[in-house]
């Protein structure tokens, strides 16, 4: 992916020398508790092990410094943020008529806080449709590459556009509806329509890929690959299955490896919003 010297978003709240924060995780719009049991499922580690360590008392807040890696990938968070402003801005005039309010991405090291509770690494990026802020740790592009399978640049920019995706469902409405019925049902209930939830963000994304390739002409040989592989390697079946389990669909929170780069696909080739409404098909 060509980002380095390209415009870089505006809209940018780094807390990365701040420290950590703290505070348990209250409610996530996107990965974020969901995240921290499929990564320790991976890992191989008992997910309280991980979950106990946002409880406020693992962080010192102490102050960091930043390496030279640290500043490279917050202006590459940066580029991807600005670009995701551009083609949604542009997306949204033309496909429905109105104004894009592009949220806020929080660049943190080990912990911090959010309206929707507490973040760490161990949670994963996630959105909080409470501040409208996508928190990202770029920690955990190492974990996305080292652990999870997914290499490049492009890989890690989708995860931004995944993201990214969520808010763009609270912006439409959708994200609030969503978790308001999740509320109401069983828990397996709530975890389907969790599945829906996350595909339509895959779907968002693959729009994102192609303006970023068609209009931008940003996206290098090889990138798209990137994404797709980035799809399935954090497909639920695929995380059970390398953490040792048998694959439980009843579980799956964010839908197969085969689901979720399908749901990609359909926004890379069709670059259509109305063709990534995962709530009004049965043919996930």
């Amino acid at each position: 992916m060509q980002w380095r010297g390209r415009r870089q978003s505006s809209n940018i709240e780094d807390r990365r020398r701040a420290g950590g924060g703290g505070g348990q995780i209250a409610g996530i719009g996107g990965a974020g508790a969901i995240i921290v049991v499929l990564i320790a499922m991976f890992l191989g580690v008992d997910p309280s092990q991980l979950l106990g360590t946002i409880d406020g008392t693992a962080s010192t807040g102490a102050p960091v410094e930043l390496t030279a890696e640290d500043q490279a990938e917050g202006d590459f968070v940066s580029v991807v943020l600005a670009d995701t402003e551009e083609i949604w801005t542009r997306v949204f005039q033309d496909q429905l008529g109105r104004s894009y309010r592009p949220a806020t991405l929080v660049l943190f090291k080990d912990g911090t806080r959010s309206a929707c509770g507490g973040a760490s690494e161990a949670t994963g990026p996630f959105y909080c449709p409470a501040d409208r802020k996508v928190y990202l740790d770029t920690a955990f592009f190492t974990t996305l590459t080292r652990r999870l399978g997914a290499n490049g640049d492009f890989a890690a920019a989708y995860v931004v556009a995944h993201e990214v995706g969520h808010h763009i469902q609270n912006e439409l409405g959708i994200l609030g509806q969503a978790n308001e019925l999740r509320q109401q049902v069983s828990e397996q209930e709530s975890n389907a329509i969790s599945v829906r939830i996350e595909l339509q963000a895959d779907c968002l994304s693959g729009i994102w890929a192609r303006e970023a390739a068609q209009t931008l002409g940003v996206v290098e040989r090889g990138d798209l690959e990137e994404a797709v592989n980035a799809a399935r390697q954090i497909g639920d079946d695929t995380l059970q299955r390398n953490a040792g389990q048998r694959p439980m669909p009843h579980t799956f929170t964010h839908g197969t490896s085969e689901q979720r780069s399908r749901w990609f696909m359909t926004g890379l080739q069709s670059g259509q919003m109305a063709d990534c409404d995962t709530f009004r098909t049965d043919a996930l």
